[in-house]
């Protein structure tokens, strides 16, 4: 056995901090979970071509746009053989069109694969079809946040689902505390605090909620609606700030500058946690009805906020059983009733904040990890790999011994070096 592949060794293949997307985040959390409970988590990460990592895990890397590297990673993990490979799948993560240039890593590899859907489209385009279809017959296990994803792999996707796990979105474990500390530590004293969090972008509904916020502070003039994050990385590519400039110019038109705050910039864990334990309402307002998972919703559960969304699939599955409220698509007249139906009665509010919060106690990353662990344990074979030969890209040197950039072999006799 390889003692770069000792013990039990996952390889994730998916974007990775610094890369700003919650897939990224999501994955650097779950390796953390993973690892508590025994396992080596590497990473192969898809980004491109810009990205410097710190994180010694990261020992190879895909350029996105580039084809032949999905080939040559997947010719890796067969050299390196791990017990298994994680793959976080979501269209728009690969190259080529919705991300089939995966479809080259996952027809090359020859260690046993694990796909986690981020999406899981219910009116899926012919490629959708085609590529979700290959990655959940290629796999030897599938993962899912919700069950509403499974119904969807076996009645509009006509697929097996034997291999397919549900394993919740994770979610970081903090005490359930009254929201007035927090309060007092942001500054936000005697304001009756409603928020939605997340990289910013058009298609999250953010327009509904400010819209809604003309009638809540008619009866509520001290509620604050805060937006937490900054436009995501790839929109401002593409249109730069100009949905959170409309946004912003749709403020001072209603005359909400007091009532409505953009906090513009990528929150880090601990300062997220913090506006999360202050917030009174959590909303997400996403007009799509077919999303199968969030980030968002799973962390406000976690931190025991009153929630409000509109009945994505996602949401009805989280909040069903009065653990939260539920507002119709693209209407900002129900989002302010709501939101005023809550922000009146402080012990309904207060009920839904321990339903919420301790129905999420499963979705805890170290109860994820748990969950994530026996499953790979109980589906992957035991890989007894010989010393590795590579060819490419390999980026941590902890994971490289006595490498020379001009020759192949990696040298086992030498001892690990120190990580740069």
């Amino acid at each position: 056995m390889s003692r770069l592949t000792q013990g039990r060794t996952v390889a994730f293949v998916s974007t990775y901090p610094p890369v700003q997307c919650g897939i990224a985040t999501f994955t650097r959390d779950l390796a953390n979970a993973v690892e508590l409970h025994g396992w080596t988590p590497l990473v192969v990460a898809v980004d491109k071509g810009e990205v410097d990592y710190a994180d010694q895990r990261v020992i190879w890397r895909i350029h996105k746009h580039r084809a032949k590297d999905y080939e040559q990673a997947a010719q890796f993990l067969n050299t390196l053989q791990p017990t298994a490979v994680s793959l976080q799948h979501e269209y728009g993560l690969f190259g080529g069109e919705m991300g089939e240039e995966v479809l080259r890593f996952v027809r090359a590899l020859q260690v046993p694969l694990f796909v986690t859907l981020h999406t899981v489209e219910p009116q899926p385009s012919d490629i959708m079809r085609r590529i979700l279809h290959e990655l959940v017959t290629h796999a030897q296990g599938v993962m899912v946040m919700s069950h509403a994803a499974t119904r969807l792999l076996k009645q509009v996707y006509r697929l097996p689902a034997h291999h397919v796990r549900m394993i919740p979105h994770g979610a970081p474990e903090v005490p359930f505390t009254s929201t007035d500390i927090a309060k007092n530590k942001l500054g936000l004293q005697g304001r009756k605090v409603i928020s939605t969090f997340g990289l910013i972008s058009r298609g999250k509904g953010i327009e509904d909620v400010i819209a809604a916020m003309q009638g809540v502070v008619q009866e509520y003039p001290d509620a604050l609606y805060l937006v937490l994050g900054q436009t995501h990385p790839n929109v401002r590519v593409y249109e730069g700030e100009s949905y959170r400039e409309s946004l912003e110019a749709l403020v001072e038109q209603l005359g909400l500058q007091n009532n409505v705050r953009f906090v513009n910039s990528y929150l880090t864990q601990e300062t997220l946690l913090r506006y999360l334990a202050a917030t009174d309402i959590y909303i997400t307002p996403y007009p799509h009805p077919g999303q199968i998972s969030s980030g968002t919703l799973t962390y406000a559960l976690a931190c025991g906020c009153a929630v409000v969304s509109t009945p994505y699939l996602y949401a009805q599955e989280l909040l069903a059983d009065g653990r939260g409220e539920l507002v119709p698509f693209r209407n900002p007249q129900a989002i302010a009733q709501t939101l005023k139906k809550l922000l009146g009665d402080d012990s309904y509010r207060e009920r839904l904040r321990y339903r919420a919060y301790y129905y999420s106690r499963h979705m805890t990353w170290s109860s994820v990890g748990a969950q994530f662990s026996q499953w790979l344990a109980r589906a992957a074979p035991v890989y007894h790999a010989t010393d590795a030969y590579y060819t490419g890209r390999y980026l941590s040197p902890a994971f490289a011994p006595g490498i020379d950039a001009n020759r192949s072999t990696i040298a086992p006799e030498q001892p690990l070096p120190d990580a740069v």
